[in-house]
């Protein structure tokens, strides 16, 4: 077919239906394929924001804004350090993985964005509230209790709540300035035990609170987790936020759960869920919604469809996970969003200025594991297939110092730099058992070398390999194959790391160049 410039008609028509077909893809569930987990989201006009659960890393509470609620770019995050203890500081050999601070309960109200969370690790109750959410500042709260997986409730009398507890579901009214549990009132019951709907083998008991008022009604969400079955929405509704509460399973399919509701300008309903996906963690899903006898009706049928009548999902790349060349900004001294420290960092021990174009990471004392090194950078890996290189210069390592690019959850994985006996090494080590288990190494002759993870998570499959290069061009695979898989005790969906410590004398430092991600794997790497 021939189509002649000088026949405009044609051509527009053409591009029209081009751009017609383009408009109409649907978007995709899981909406966002990395770990994003125990979302709360709200609309304020016809913005969307969210905030996510990211436990020991910092900065803290990720906000992310939308306006289709399908595409996402982090804008803020609630905090840069969630407190000053030892289990957050790695220090004196503690640490706080898959702790930290949980699921946090985001809000506008009368112009003014809050956003809670709660720590185990510190027996506290968080509030942070601004007036730009995507700006700052944010002033702090907290208070003990550690109220366990609230959600914050504005309601229409003025007064605030927050509705907690796992199984038993408890009301607690706070003071009007949010600074703790209002005196001369006790927490009250309001379902005594929310899992019964789901049937009576109670495995995880109902928790994940997520309150919502809506024409005049009180809607309670719930996740419970029936032995033997899967994880489940359970949806209790009031005409008074005291109860008494009515309930019913509100989705069972696929094990997406946990989370709320939200409309569009339109008056389009959806509830968002994550659902557990193996080691690249907890991902989101957008369920549509419609009422029924005043209960929503989650699914069509009863079941998550994987298609939605949403604008179509663009690549996580530059909104939740981006490349970095380490070149700082006029306009700022920080590090992007897309980034956070593994704990809360040393700030004196990392610098984009003192080589610029550069991250140096900087040794300040001796560590015996990977877990408990300070400065650790991190961003998600992502799915289905994600991989991440950069370039390190390793010449002023001490020997005793390890250095590279780290795939970080308890059965972890790195290629990177030993430095011993006053000879560098290009290491694979991979840690399945928990503990480090150099499986590869080569003999470095230069001060530079580039690295490469890739990890591959279609269908579960859960694994990652590992190469370098001399050059940047030919890539060589180094040890074995990593069976990624996600644990507990961190909690966490696997994230590339770029890392540098010290196991005997400090005051050594790494060079990092760059840091590439992209949404493809290579399969054709030299032996």
């Amino acid at each position: 077919m021939k189509i002649s410039l000088y026949k405009p008609f044609p051509l527009l028509l053409l591009l029209s239906t081009i751009a017609s077909v383009l408009v109409a893809q649907p978007a995709k569930n899981p909406i966002i394929y990395a770990d994003v987990p125990d979302l709360s989201m709200i609309r304020v006009g016809n913005t969307y924001y969210m905030s996510s659960t990211t436990m020991h890393m910092s900065p803290g509470v990720p906000i992310m804004k939308s306006t289709d609620m399908v595409n996402w770019q982090l804008v803020s995050y609630a905090y840069n350090t969630l407190d000053d203890v030892d289990e957050l500081n790695l220090a004196n050999g503690k640490s706080t993985y898959g702790r930290g601070s949980w699921a946090s309960s985001l809000r506008f109200y009368k112009g003014t964005y809050y956003v809670s969370t709660f720590a185990g690790t510190t027996g506290k109750t968080y509030i942070y509230s601004t007036k730009n959410i995507e700006k700052g500042p944010w002033k702090a709260i907290s208070f003990k209790p550690s109220l366990h997986d609230h959600s914050l409730f504005f309601d229409d009398d003025g007064k605030v709540y927050m509705i907690y507890g796992a199984g038993r579901i408890m009301l607690a009214e706070l003071n009007a300035d949010l600074s703790g549990i209002k005196p001369g009132t006790s927490p009250k019951e309001i379902i005594a035990n929310a899992s019964t709907v789901a049937g009576p083998n109670v495995g995880l008991p109902a928790e994940g609170s997520q309150l919502f008022k809506i024409k005049g009604k009180y809607y309670l969400f719930n996740i419970s987790w029936p032995k033997g079955g899967m994880r489940t929405v359970i949806i209790h509704r009031a005409d008074n936020i005291t109860g008494p509460y009515e309930g019913r399973v509100g989705l069972q399919d696929k094990g997406v759960a946990q989370g709320g509701l939200i409309s569009t300008p339109n008056d389009n309903w959806y509830a968002y869920l994550f659902r557990d996906f193996g080691a690249v963690g907890r991902i989101p899903y957008l369920v549509p919604v419609t009422w029924q006898d005043g209960w929503p009706i989650i699914g069509n049928n009863g079941k998550v469809p994987m298609q939605l009548a949403l604008p179509a999902n663009k690549s996580l790349i530059s909104g939740i996970v981006a490349s970095d060349e380490f070149l700082l900004k006029k306009t700022s001294s920080a590090l992007p969003l897309v980034w956070q420290w593994n704990h809360n960092p040393d700030n004196k021990l990392w610098s984009l200025t003192q080589r610029p174009g550069y991250l140096r990471l900087t040794t300040g004392r001796t560590d015996t594991s990977i877990f408990l090194a300070r400065n650790t950078l991190t961003q998600r890996t992502f799915g289905p297939v994600s991989s991440a290189n950069t370039t390190l210069d390793i010449s002023q390592m001490k020997d005793g110092d390890r250095a590279g690019l780290l795939l970080l959850q308890k059965r972890f994985g790195w290629v990177g730099v030993k430095a011993e006996g006053g000879k560098k090494f290009i290491v694979m080590v991979n840690g399945e058992s928990g503990t480090d288990t150099e499986v590869a190494r080569v003999q470095l002759q230069q001060k530079t070398v580039y690295l490469k993870a890739d990890c591959n998570f279609t269908d579960r499959v859960d694994q990652a390999t590992f190469a370098y290069s001399l050059d940047g061009k030919k890539w060589v695979s180094i040890g074995n194959i990593l069976h990624m898989a996600y644990t507990i005790p961190h909690f966490m969906g696997y994230r590339f790391g770029l890392f540098n410590y010290s196991t005997t004398e400090p005051g050594g430092y790494a060079d990092f160049d760059f840091f590439r991600i992209s949404d493809k794997i290579n399969t054709s790497l030299s032996k």
